[in-house]
């Protein structure tokens, strides 16, 4: 079985840090000491966070990248479909002897278990925001007056408590 990188895990890291720097241009090397990596590793996800319309990048001295949406408004089946750069989270094994009845039958069966699971982490990353993300690592919610349209949800999908 194939794994999900962690350029998921990354990304996502990365967008909360944006949440929490939002209206201010963040270097990669800023970013960089967050996550832990080398600005390099943090600028080649830009390039795909930039491409699914999640990051703006500004270049230059005073430039920097800054979230495209509002962080309830991004979520991590988002940021899953944009780096990561394998479309089956599943792989199926090589021919396997089709004069077995398990063999003859078994790429079938797994292609829809396969694709049961496939969809139902889709589902499960989709109803997941950068703004829950960032509530959940922070105790804070990053939405500001947006919080009152109900956007802004905690991961089982309950409204923020009002402060």
């Amino acid at each position: 079985m194939s794994t999900i990188s962690s350029r998921v895990a990354m990304a996502v890291h990365v967008l909360a840090f944006l949440a929490r720097r939002r209206g201010e241009a963040v270097t990669s090397d800023t970013i960089a000491g967050s996550v832990n990596t080398n600005p390099v590793v943090v600028r080649r996800l830009m390039g795909s966070l930039r491409n699914a319309g999640l990051v703006q990048v500004q270049p230059g001295a005073r430039g920097g990248a800054q979230l495209a949406r509002e962080p309830q408004n991004i979520t991590v089946l988002d940021v899953y479909r944009a780096v990561e750069e394998k479309p089956d989270l599943f792989a199926l094994h090589a021919e396997p002897r089709g004069d077995c009845d398990i063999g003859g039958n078994i790429r079938g069966v797994l292609r829809g278990v396969f694709c049961r699971a496939h969809e139902a982490m889709q589902r499960e990353l989709g109803a997941v925001t950068i703004a829950d993300v960032f509530h959940d690592v922070t105790g804070r919610s990053c939405c500001g007056p947006q919080r009152a349209t109900g956007e802004c949800r905690q991961p089982a999908g309950r409204p923020h408590a009002e402060a």
